[in-house]
């Protein structure tokens, strides 16, 4: 797998809609049946690199990364891009993976494709970009195949490929390789580690502890809605600064 991907497409000139960095929530709260899935929550994601987001089961992990992109409108609080609240217009600029990949009944390609149609690539350019996509993901072999018919790992890096092929300034992964076998996570994080080298913002949720030690620049540590750390991920692993941050790193049942 080529290690770059954006330096197989330097030739297509990027989206020149406005940034979206940096991407701020500020008192953000979300609450579910009298439960407080988000409380309370700054947060700021800027400046390249990869922010693991950790935390126990029902922390508000994946909730925030949704509210984080303006997939969930929080119940309070604000979230801005690059200062003004979140819209359209920008919304290409922010790429998001789920847990488990949403495809199009489309071919593989198509798939990328009908990514770069919405931002407004046309014609022969459009099916050259989604070549060169698919020749950086290795998924070039399964251009005509439906994408449907791939295996959990490749409709994943498919998910991923077609994501970064709208080169996105931030990149959102939500457990992008929870079910996913050695290999099939090792060539995920191959991608995501070449977008972190190309300087894209990246925000991942991940219950991995050892994928968070190989990809993470830093620790968003998130514990009942919350979070109660963010540091440097060398000095999280060293040594974390509460004790339900403790409790999870040692494999013990956090409360």
């Amino acid at each position: 797998m080529p290690p770059v991907m954006n330096a197989a497409i330097e030739d297509v000139p990027a989206d020149a809609t406005p940034t979206v960095l940096p991407i701020t929530a500020r008192g953000v709260a979300i609450t579910r049946a009298g439960r407080h899935l988000l409380d309370g929550i700054d947060f700021t994601l800027s400046g390249g690199g990869v922010t693991a987001i950790l935390g126990p089961n029902g922390a508000g992990k994946s909730m925030l990364l949704r509210v984080l992109a303006n997939l969930v409108p929080p119940d309070q609080g604000v979230v801005e891009w690059d200062g003004r609240r979140p819209d359209r217009a920008r919304a290409p600029r922010i790429g998001f993976v789920f847990q488990k990949p949403v495809l199009l009944r489309r071919s593989v390609r198509a798939n990328i494709e009908y990514a770069l149609a919405a931002i407004g690539i046309r014609g022969a350019m459009r099916r050259a970009r989604a070549g060169q996509v698919l020749e950086a993901a290795s998924l070039h072999q399964l251009a005509e195949r439906p994408a449907r018919l791939l295996s959990g790992g490749e409709q994943q890096r498919l998910a991923l490929a077609r994501a970064l092929s709208t080169r996105p300034q931030a990149l959102f992964l939500d457990e992008p390789t929870s079910s996913l076998d050695p290999a099939a996570m090792l060539a995920i994080e191959t991608l995501i580690d070449a977008a972190r080298a190309d300087g894209m913002t990246i925000a991942l949720v991940t219950h991995d502890i050892a994928q968070a030690k190989r990809l993470a620049d830093e620790i968003a540590f998130v514990h009942h809605g919350r979070i109660t750390e963010r540091t440097p991920a060398g000095d999280f692993f060293a040594g974390p600064g509460s004790e339900p941050a403790c409790a999870y790193l040692e494999g013990r049942i956090v409360v």
